[in-house]
């Protein structure tokens, strides 16, 4: 095992779970602009399983949504991660990347915005109290 492998499994080891969460996100938008990259230049079959893990990722993030906390937020999202399914799906169908750029395009602002939502609430958390 090489050591960048060991680093990232000792971060994934020891994330908190909404760091954990913030890392999925972060994946999901990676994939989704990798095989984007490779659909742009025809090479289909590297851009499968990338859309594919890009579309676990939403679909398991989907999952865990819990209406009984935010429902209006939670169906705001459950319609987006849909859509951003849809999208992945479609682009493994036909190798358009303009479905991945699309899926990409609705996805990428929640993912920044769940990463920047985290880490506000952790500085907050560790600030000194006045």
């Amino acid at each position: 095992m090489s050591a960048a492998h060991r680093y990232v499994v000792v971060q994934q080891d020891t994330a908190s779970n909404e760091r954990l969460t913030v890392m999925l996100f972060e994946t999901a938008v990676r994939h989704m602009r990798v095989a984007m990259g490779h659909l742009e230049k025809k090479r289909r079959p590297a851009a499968m399983p990338l859309l594919a893990k890009a579309s676990t990722i939403v679909g398991h993030l989907h999952a865990t949504l819990r209406r009984d906390v935010a429902p209006r937020l939670v169906d705001e999202l459950a319609e987006l991660y849909t859509f951003t399914v849809a999208r992945l799906t479609r682009a493994m169908a036909t190798g358009n990347p303009a479905d991945v750029r699309e899926a990409e395009r609705a996805f990428a602002p929640i993912a920044d915005g769940f990463a920047r939502a985290i880490a506000i609430e952790a500085q907050r958390t560790t600030s000194p109290k006045p």
